[in-house]
């Protein structure tokens, strides 16, 4: 059985130092690590292109769902990891919840990968 990563809290995006700055804790390794983990699969990806291509910025479970081919209730799981990792958030309007990215935290995550992933 794998080992089961520790649960820290993933809502702020990431903050630490650059991985290129040298060795870092344990906690900021894993903080990266678990965000790469929500971003290590296919539909997670596809998920969040989705979203950042949607012409208001936010979609509906249902209608990603339609557009990626997949059961809403795979969908709906997907988003909860993306949301687990701080990457997604997600408001129930009425009778739908409506899902979208968190720039902020992608540009963190790039910006700890890569301090230089954005300079201009």
């Amino acid at each position: 059985m794998p080992k089961a990563l520790p649960t820290i809290d993933m809502t702020a995006p990431v903050c630490c130092a650059p991985v290129a700055s040298g060795p870092m804790s344990d906690r900021d390794a894993l903080e990266i690590a678990l965000r790469l983990k929500a971003l290590a699969d296919p539909a997670r990806v596809k998920i969040v292109a989705h979203l950042f291509s949607s012409t208001t910025g936010e979609q509906i479970s249902g209608d990603l769902a339609a557009v990626l081919e997949l059961s809403e209730s795979t969908v709906s799981h997907h988003l909860s990891q993306l949301r687990k990792a701080g990457l997604v958030a997600s408001e129930r309007r009425g009778m739908n919840v409506f899902h979208r990215v968190l720039p902020e935290a992608l540009q963190a995550l790039c910006t700890a990968l890569d301090p230089n992933c954005c300079a201009d």
